[in-house]
């Protein structure tokens, strides 16, 4: 009976193995194949992107690449991106990490409904405000500029941002805090001393999911800019017409810097995830 019981429960643990390497197996295929054609037919020449069958191979063709490095407007598009993802990763931390330090921190009526506010803000469709939302800026003086659209993104950024340093701070015992409060400390110079170290990974890692959010945006990019576009409203504005081997250009430079700047933080996401398991 103890031998059957062993091998059954061995072919469990190996069909649980087989499982998992499955799952992984999918789910880098899901990611990695899209990116590798993108790659593939962004330097493949046009004739290839319009063959078919494809070839796996690329041609290293940059004739689709030295067309958008020298269009008018591509530069200060990028630029825009990247200042209006600068900003809005700057703006959400600041706002989004005192607010996730409050909800873990303190109790105080209406926190639970507070919470289900803050989620409640991503169940309006963007379209639906992008009228008033003009309206407003053009009034203000905010439209076409990159701090009316960093303000926008970053009202789509600081959902998750909260609910990110919301875990984070609970994963700190307040005990730590409590013990520098009987060392002298104050309640900022704990904070500061103590819980900031170990929470900067997270807080890191909750600003590069607003620089990614703000990177990716379109729609209100599109609304509430003209002549400083971002790049995702630069390159929609322009590739609605083009031939299909620039829109995979088009797609490869939006999408490259958004993974330069993962793959160049990613120890700080691996680190968050460290803070949030404890």
């Amino acid at each position: 009976m103890t031998a059957v019981t062993t091998d059954t429960a061995g072919d469990t643990r190996r069909a649980g193995r087989y499982v998992y390497l499955a799952s992984v197996t999918l789910l880098c295929a899901w990611v990695l194949v899209p990116l590798y054609f993108l790659l593939i037919n962004t330097l493949s020449s046009p004739e290839a992107v319009n063959a078919f069958p494809k070839s796996f191979i690329p041609e290293f063709d940059l004739g689709s690449l030295t067309f958008f490095a020298n269009f008018a407007g591509m530069l200060s598009a990028l630029k825009n991106s990247i200042l209006v993802a600068g900003v809005t990763m700057i703006l959400s931390i600041t706002i989004s990490a005192p607010a996730g330090y409050a909800l873990s921190r303190f109790d105080f009526p209406g926190k639970e409904l507070f919470r289900l506010l803050i989620l409640l803000t991503r169940a309006f469709p963007l379209p639906l405000l992008a009228l008033p939302l003009a309206v407003m800026f053009i009034r203000t003086g905010l439209d076409d500029t990159v701090l009316g659209l960093a303000l926008v993104h970053t009202t789509l950024a600081i959902p998750f941002a909260v609910l990110i340093t919301f875990s984070l701070f609970s994963g700190i015992p307040v005990e730590l805090e409590e013990a520098a409060w009987t060392l002298g400390c104050t309640r900022l110079t704990a904070f500061t001393k103590v819980v900031l170290p170990l929470i900067l990974p997270g807080i890191t890692a909750s600003a590069i999911f607003a620089f990614v959010i703000s990177w990716n945006e379109v729609f209100a990019a599109a609304v509430l800019t003209i002549e400083n576009r971002t790049l995702t409203a630069f390159l929609l504005q322009n590739l609605d017409t083009s031939p299909l081997h620039l829109k995979f250009a088009g797609g490869f430079i939006l999408v490259v810097p958004a993974l330069i700047f993962i793959f160049a933080v990613r120890k700080y996401l691996f680190a968050m995830w460290g803070i949030a398991n404890r």
